[in-house]
Formats: C-alpha cells, structure tokens, sequence
C-alpha cells in the first residue's frame, strides 16, 4: 500500500470591491496601483504587470472613476518625460485593502 503525501492546506482570500456594475478594486488592480507607485509609470507598471498598456490605462481609469477621489495623476513631463504617480488616495485605498485581506485571511485561517 503507498503511503498518501500530507498536503498542508492553505487559505487565501481574494475579494472585489464594487462600485455599481464596475469592479472599482481587486487584487489585479492593487497590483498595478502598487506598480505604478514604484515605477511612476504606467507603462512601466503595465510592462511589470504583464498588462498591455491600454488594459492598464482603462483599469487605472475604472479606479479613478469609481473612488471621490483620484488614486492615480498623470504627471507631466520635461526633458525626461511625463510619468503617473499614486495620490494619498491610492496609497490609503492599497493600505487598507491589504489590512482587509490579512483580516479576511486570519479569519479563515480560524475556521479552518
């Protein structure tokens, strides 16, 4: 008889939150706003994010359209060009869906 491997089993919550019909964020998008943030581009961020460019604009501008605020701005260039960078906005919006999702998996993980 051959004896069975243990797995370990793991628990990874994924969420969306919505705004309307629009999936306003999801971890996709947080991955690129996270992107954005350190590349201060979004073509750069779309390149990093395996993301064509204008996938990337569009989910960049879905974002914007659904928060009060903009969690992107177009930053315009000089000699080296124009580039995006993350608001104060986007940077809390990153912060407290990564807060959400350690509680969402902690509270898995405890029912499990």
């Amino acid at each position: 008889m051959t004896e069975k491997k243990k797995r370990s089993v793991r628990c990874r919550s994924r969420f969306r939150i919505l705004s309307g019909d629009l999936i306003a964020l999801g971890p996709g998008k947080v991955d690129l706003l996270e992107s954005i943030g350190r590349e201060g581009s979004i073509s750069q961020a779309a390149r990093e994010s395996h993301l064509s460019y204008r996938r990337a604009w569009n989910m960049v501008d879905i974002m914007n359209q659904c928060f009060k605020k903009p969690l992107v701005i177009s930053v315009t260039g000089g000699k080296g060009g124009g580039g995006a960078k993350l608001t104060p906005t986007g940077e809390k919006v990153i912060q407290l869906y990564r807060k959400m999702g350690e509680k969402a998996d902690s509270a898995t993980r405890t029912e499990w």
